[in-house]
């Protein structure tokens, strides 16, 4: 069985670096998802005993008190941080500017989904998964879209 220090590269993507015992996650070590976040913990005997969740932006999980744009404060991190932009100038994401979609497609938070095939991709362009319908209906729902039309405000009459 796997031992010592070591570098492991999961079949999703996501990889393990820190110490093994007996070929199980024990001690200090971190997982690195493709999507950029990454979670540092103490492990015995392959579970976590304490730990911290970073987003792939900088921003670091808190299991209590979480307020990130929850109902009451819908600021992004980066407007936590750095204030918000003057009246009139919408922060889409919490990159500034935000990813450019491919046309027609949505940005559903680790890659692009294409509703026409129902394939998600990464920021990168790979294949990550096939949308089931609840995650169709869930994006095509809630998540932003590549414009493919000019949308022009109409003054009331």
């Amino acid at each position: 069985r796997m031992e010592g220090q070591a570098s492991y590269t999961l079949p999703t993507g996501t990889e393990y670096r820190g110490a093994l015992r007996d070929g199980v996650f024990d001690g200090e070590g971190e997982l690195l998802f493709p999507n950029g976040g990454r979670y540092r913990a103490v492990w015995h005997r392959g579970v976590p005993t304490q730990g911290k969740y970073t987003f792939a932006d900088g921003l670091e999980y808190k299991d209590k008190k979480w307020h990130y744009c929850d109902g009451y404060d819908r600021r992004f991190d980066t407007e936590i941080c750095s204030g918000l932009k003057p009246a009139g100038i919408s922060q889409l994401t919490n990159l500034d500017p935000p990813r450019k979609i491919p046309e027609g497609c949505y940005d559903c938070g680790d890659g692009f989904y294409n509703p026409e095939t129902r394939v998600i991709v990464d920021y990168k362009l790979r294949f990550l998964r096939n949308a089931d319908d609840d995650e169709h209906e869930w994006i095509v729902r809630t998540c932003r879209k590549a414009w493919n039309e000019t949308i022009e405000h109409e003054p009331k009459p």
